[in-house]
């Protein structure tokens, strides 16, 4: 399994891209942490190194290269990464099958 990004969140992130100045060659790193009042919590962010540990998943979907501790995967397989910005905020979104539960706003789940 991998994890998966919709076209909205690709384009986002495209974006924040542009508006950062961050080189396309920088990976989107995604990792779980503790934390949040689920217990885990999602981590988004740039990654410019330029050899990456052995033991990290990469992936690419969307034009868009991922990277994930093995730690992180083993919460993560399976997700799917979106973005909205309706009424009930702007951000991203993980819509994880692994996670038993998850806070209200979405931010932090459970294993």
């Amino acid at each position: 399994m991998s994890i998966s990004i919709t076209e909205r969140a690709a384009e986002r992130i495209k974006q924040i891209r542009e508006e950062q100045q961050i080189g396309e060659d920088a990976l989107l790193r995604v990792g779980v942490v503790s934390g949040g009042c689920s217990g885990l919590t999602y981590d988004l962010e740039f990654d410019t190194k330029e050899n990456p540990d052995e033991e990290e998943q990469q992936f690419e979907d969307k034009g868009i290269r991922l990277i994930v501790d093995m730690r992180s995967f083993l919460y993560l397989s399976g997700t799917k990464l979106d973005y909205t910005d309706g009424l009930n905020g702007e951000g991203f979104h993980f819509h994880n099958p692994n996670a038993n539960r998850t806070c209200s706003c979405g931010e932090s789940f459970s294993i």
